[in-house]
Formats: C-alpha cells, structure tokens, sequence
C-alpha cells in the first residue's frame, strides 16, 4: 500500500512541485538470477524472487540490502549490515529487479557483489517511501559520482522524449563510462579523476561551470539533482545556487557517502 503525502506546495497548483509517497514496506529474501559487469567497476545485479507488490515510483528511491560481515553473534548466526542502494529497474511482468554496485572499497557490500552468483540469496527491505520529481521542468541538470549514476541511468531511462537534460557524471576513467539508453535529449560530460581518490577531487565542481558553458546552458527553469561525496555535494549545491541560477526548492542535493565514515546517506539542506 501507497500513502501520498501533502507536498510544500499543492501540485495541482504548481506543476513543479515535487510530491512524497510513502509504502508499506517489509523483509524480502531475493534470489540472483544474473550478474553482469557493465563498466569496470560497476556490477549490475538481477534479483528475482518475493517480489510481489513491490513498488518504487521515485528514481532516487532506497532499498536496504543485508550483507554479512564476516562475523558471528553470541548465537553463532552471521552478523548482518544494511546498505542502502537504488533500485534500478524493476520489472514486474518477469519478477526481477535490477541493482547496481558500484564497486569501490572492500566493504561487505562490495565483497558480496564482486563474488554473486545465480542461486544466492540476499534479503532486502523498502523502499519506505519515494519523492516523485516531475517533468515539468525546461530542463534537468543530473550530477553524479558512480554511487549515484544507477540513479541518473534510471532517470534517462523514464524521462519522456525529447525532454532536455545535461548530465555531468565523476568516474575515474573512460573504463568506467556508463552507455545510458534514453528517448531524452540528454548531453552526457563525463569527468574523469585519473587515479585520484574518490571523494578528494575537486573534479565535479571545477568541471561544472565548464560543461554548461560549453553547452550554452538551456533556457528557461530547471531542476538540478546531485549525488555524490556529501562534502562534494554541498559544494555543488553552493555553487549551484550563487552562480547558475538553481532555485533551492527545484533542487535535491544528497551525500550518497561520506569519506572516511560508512553507511552514510544524507539530504543536503540550507
């Protein structure tokens, strides 16, 4: 079940205005069906299995996979972390659901991907809710490093024809380059941190005024989505608003990840 919850302003009253639905969520034991590495350090992951009214409307949402750490409790049973990543596709007719690793440290969700095969099982909870941005907008602007480029795949992927978006994606190299299939009208930038470490770069926000100037940035309002690093993000999100015209209230702002802690996923506010 979806509850659709009041948003800051009447939708019906500005065709902008961004709209939160929360669901029922409960514990699901999924099964592999398929591992495919789609850039080198990205694995996609298909789920399939209890995946009945299942239901995610937003193309940030969250679910919460478990993961073993590689240790015990006082019963002997393995101890479990929960990790938060964005379904990519779900496809209810063939009962399988997409996920996307992006393959960067050697935390159990990376040690549990790199090593997956059809027939394992992994249990999974949400998405609690979703935050349903409208295509309203003249254009998009997406920016990412790789935690957030499943998301901006998921984007392009729903996004109606024709409709304008830029995207501006971190990645350490061309190996890394995502191919996103999308009826949109979208210029992808990519910017490349050649063996920098990840979270330490500066790469997104020097390249940002350089891509919309290149681009000549389209006219007209925009709604400006950024996931990546959250010291980078609020940066981004800075920069956004004091030097290229981004409305805060058209604009999410989310630390995918923090250097140097784990488990972190935080909305970036005034």
């Amino acid at each position: 079940m979806s509850v659709t919850m009041p948003a800051a302003t009447d939708p019906a009253l500005d065709p902008h205005a961004p709209r939160r639905v929360r669901h029922e969520t409960r514990r699901r034991t999924l099964t592999v069906k398929g591992v495919d590495r789609i850039a080198a350090h990205m694995i996609r992951i298909t789920l399939t299995g209890d995946l009945e009214g299942f239901t995610s409307l937003g193309f940030d949402d969250h679910v919460k996979l478990f993961f073993p750490d590689g240790t015990t409790d006082a019963a002997g049973a393995p101890v479990m972390l929960g990790r938060d990543f964005t379904p990519r596709r779900h496809d209810a007719a063939a009962n399988t659901l997409e996920i996307d690793f992006a393959i960067h440290d050697a935390g159990p969700a990376t040690r549990w991907a790199a090593q997956a095969s059809p027939g394992q099982t992994l249990a999974m909870g949400g998405p609690r809710g979703s935050f349903i941005i409208p295509t309203t907008y003249d254009w998009h602007l997406l920016i990412a490093d790789e935690t957030g480029l499943p998301a901006v795949a998921r984007r392009l992927a729903e996004l109606p024809a024709a409709t304008r978006v830029v995207v501006l994606g971190e990645v350490d190299g061309p190996a890394d380059e995502l191919t996103f299939t999308t009826a949109a009208n979208a210029t992808v930038t990519w910017v490349h941190r050649n063996g920098a470490v990840a979270g330490a770069s500066d790469a997104l926000p020097e390249a940002l005024p350089k891509a919309l100037a290149a681009l000549r940035r389209p006219a007209g309002d925009y709604y400006a989505w950024v996931a990546c690093e959250s010291a980078i993000a609020k940066t981004l999100r800075r920069q956004l608003i004091a030097d290229h015209g981004a409305n805060p209230k058209w604009m999410r702002a989310a630390g995918y990840w923090r250097r140097g802690a784990v488990a972190v996923h935080e909305t970036i506010e005034d």
